[in-house]
């Protein structure tokens, strides 16, 4: 199994390995790992593809509280772990939230950013208290409740989400409730996007429900090194797994660009 020991505890990857330039993706809220596969297979034909399941989630335990700061510590140990000095970061949603503030601790060794339906913000205060009630919900008799609405926002209409269930109704809820309060906690860095110099891209779905296109505008324009707002049309919040086929593409051509 490949673990590896950062920051004191232990980080679930897979890295499909080869010589071509590294990518690693790192996954959305509630998600692991495995929502990258239409990448990976996709692309480790010509490039290093490494993804990992983040504190709280997949195979990487929450010991106690964090925030995306400490995930983008993970993500940069992760990388001096396997030996690559630099990478294109790809993340998705609150996989976003980290590679963003990766970039701003270790500019010198990212390469690129793609960022998939994710912002620069905090959560909608409007939206903020329905999340804290479904947090509570979960916390106190797990996902069955919920998972439906939660599946909605984040996957759609056009993928199976009991996979998914399944994964839900096996997590430890205190990781679940560790990894809450990081995403609803969070800091705000709009002000700093002007800080990344380095090469970007952004996809975002035009059917998510969870961060609205203006929050994708704001990066596109907060972003120097922003080379294109790709709309995923049809997409919900999980646009690379929905539609890859309106990612992989234009993805593939970016990192052929800058990895």
């Amino acid at each position: 199994m490949p673990i590896a020991e950062v920051n004191g505890h232990p980080l679930y990857f897979e890295d499909s390995g080869g010589e071509g330039p590294a990518v690693v993706f790192s996954h959305g809220f509630l998600m692991d790992h495995e929502m990258f596969a239409p990448q990976v297979e996709a692309l480790s034909g010509e490039f290093r593809c490494i993804v990992w399941d983040e504190r709280g989630f997949g195979q990487t335990p929450a010991d106690g509280p964090f925030t995306f700061w400490d995930s983008a510590a993970d993500l940069l140990a992760l990388l001096t772990h396997l030996g690559i000095e630099r990478a294109v970061l790809g993340g998705m949603s609150q996989g976003g939230f980290l590679v963003l503030r990766a970039a701003l601790t270790a500019p010198e060794r990212v390469a690129g950013l793609a960022l998939i339906d994710t912002q620069a913000g905090t959560e909608d205060p409007d939206q903020l208290p329905g999340y804290e009630a479904m947090n509570d919900e979960w916390m106190a008799n797990g996902p069955a409740a919920v998972q439906e609405v939660v599946a909605g926002l984040i996957l759609g209409e056009g993928i199976d989400p009991s996979p998914w269930y399944a994964k839900w109704a096996a997590a430890d809820r205190k990781n679940f409730g560790l990894a809450f309060r990081c995403l609803a906690d969070r800091d705000d860095i709009t002000g700093r996007l002007g800080e990344i110099r380095c090469p970007a891209i952004i996809f975002h779905g035009d059917r998510d429900q969870s961060i609205p296109m203006d929050k994708a505008e704001q990066l596109r324009d907060g972003l120097v090194g922003c080379e294109a707002l790709v709309v995923v049309t049809g997409a919900p919040h999980a646009a690379n797994m929905s539609h890859p086929e309106q990612v992989n593409g234009p993805l593939r051509d970016f990192l052929r660009r800058h990895a």
